[in-house]
């Protein structure tokens, strides 16, 4: 997915990084280090293991980044962290610095897709806003995971939440700028969040509340971190082909519909389709200055019809005072999370 490409891409960029590639499930984090080492022979690549559904794993994975290595970029396939061109240094191994880490783990369980609410829009003509944003049309069913919050809330937020809690001690206070840069989405909407069920265990759109909580947390997080050079960005791959979106739909019935979808393109710039355009906001910001970014503003990466891509920002519809007041959540959360697993810390 845009995981890998954004691997691909980054190294394509700036071959002197080091990728930490942090996947859940260790075999397909080392078999894709070797797809990129058979690409990029010179390349130095890490792997470490992490569910970021699991804040054990999470905590356990802080951890070990903390203790263990001295490495510069941290890649998460689900996670997607990146750090810096630093040297190995002898024992204790242990990072200087994170310079990028990019949050990119998300899950959608059980999405259904309202067939009914689609002809709907096509009748009063916003079907495209609709195939573009899936307001209305699409639905999951969530569940409680091992540690008792709701999966999606957990996956895709709250684990990097507390994975960036845990390494704030090798993002703040460098010589250089250290960066956060989230994978959003344009299902990310207001109206499917609540303060009052932040977790989403009441609704039916778990992935949409969890990414508009997504936009808000990094809000939050520049208020409180920028002064000390830690900045926070989001951005929206956009429609990307993946595992993640061949779970909505049976893979033959996919295929029948990408004729339709490259057309659609002409119209929704959004359509990336393929994960290496996908990525193509996710590299954009990896080549700014942070300090000149607008906290406000989600990175969206775009195709025209014609196949070039282009990054396009455009204003969050997000409440600052409601940022804040998640954040509080969050913490006492984090607070709770701490206590029950004390052994696990340092």
């Amino acid at each position: 997915g845009v995981g890998f490409a954004l691997c691909q891409r980054l190294l394509e960029e700036d071959g002197r990084i080091h990728l930490c590639i942090a996947c859940r499930n260790g075999q397909k984090s080392e078999a894709t280090r070797d797809l990129l080492l058979a690409s990029y022979p010179a390349a130095q690549i890490s792997t470490v293991d992490v569910d970021l559904g699991n804040l054990a794993s999470v905590l356990r994975v802080a951890r070990e980044l903390r203790c263990r290595y001295r490495i510069s970029i941290l890649t998460p396939l689900d996670l997607l962290s990146i750090l810096h061109h630093s040297p190995w240094c002898s024992s204790p191994r242990r990072f200087q610095r994170l310079d990028f880490v990019y949050l990119n783990a998300g899950i959608m369980p059980n999405p259904h897709v309202n067939f009914k609410a689609l002809w709907h829009g096509l009748l009063i003509g916003r079907v495209l806003h609709m195939l573009t944003t899936a307001e209305g049309i699409m639905t999951q069913t969530d569940r409680l995971n091992g540690d008792g919050l709701q999966e999606v809330f957990a996956t895709n937020l709250f684990g990097h939440f507390i994975l960036v809690r845990q390494l704030e001690s090798l993002l703040c206070g460098n010589e250089k700028p250290s960066r956060l840069i989230w994978t959003s989405s344009s299902n990310a909407r207001e109206s499917a969040f609540s303060l009052s069920d932040y977790q989403h265990a009441k609704g039916q759109e778990s992935y949409s509340s969890s990414k508009y909580a997504t936009d808000l947390t990094s809000v939050v997080l520049n208020r409180k971190f920028n002064k000390q050079g830690l900045y926070s960005s989001v951005v929206c791959p956009g429609l990307v082909m993946s595992n993640l979106t061949y779970r909505i739909l049976p893979v033959f019935l996919w295929k029948l519909l990408m004729p339709i979808m490259w057309l659609i393109r002409f119209f929704a710039k959004t359509y990336t389709l393929t994960p290496y355009n996908g990525a193509e906001a996710h590299v954009w910001l990896f080549k700014q200055k942070p300090e000149y970014l607008d906290a406000l503003v989600k990175y969206h990466s775009c195709t025209s019809g014609l196949g070039k891509n282009y990054v396009e920002p455009r204003k969050m519809n997000v409440d600052e005072e409601t940022a804040e007041k998640l954040y509080e959540k969050l913490l006492e959360l984090e607070k709770q999370t701490l206590e029950r697993y004390s052994d696990l810390l340092d």
